[in-house]
């Protein structure tokens, strides 16, 4: 690998944990910065939406705070790069609580692929296409369609 390389693959890692950090902390701000503008994403295989940045965003506003805990830990991606474009697919586990209509809290996992297209912008590599890949779902909440 030269230098070039391997600063491209440091990029994309260090956007794959932003992108984590950003839904983590329900920073929506954050969330856009890791996407190019006219990106694509696609939650639909969990019961998401696909769509632009202005379906998605909104999408989470409304969905995450009916969790009150969450983690999305991921591991290091397969990255293709190909000039100024690469592919990449990183698995993620993702743990999180459900406080249920009784108030209980009810924990369950989550194990996905994030599958993505990426390309170098002037400000740096930015995910232009994301689809989650569903592996397993443990313990998802009745309430929630489980």
């Amino acid at each position: 690998m030269d230098v070039q390389e391997l600063s491209d693959r440091m990029e994309i890692q260090d956007l794959l944990v932003r992108y984590s950090h950003a839904v983590d902390s329900r920073d929506w701000v954050a969330f856009r910065r890791v996407f190019t503008a006219d990106a694509h994403i696609d939650y639909t295989v969990f019961g998401g939406p696909a769509g632009g940045l202005d379906v998605i965003v909104p999408f989470l506003e409304a969905a995450m705070p009916m969790f009150s805990s969450f983690q999305h830990m991921i591991g290091p991606p397969m990255i293709d790069l190909d000039g100024d474009t690469a592919r990449s697919r990183t698995i993620c586990f993702n743990p999180m609580v459900y406080t249920k209509p009784d108030g209980d809290p009810h924990v369950f996992f989550c194990g996905l692929w994030y599958v993505d297209r990426l390309v170098r912008t002037t400000d740096g590599w930015r995910i232009a296409e994301r689809v989650e890949e569903r592996s397993y779902v443990d313990r998802f909440p009745t309430e929630l369609g489980g």
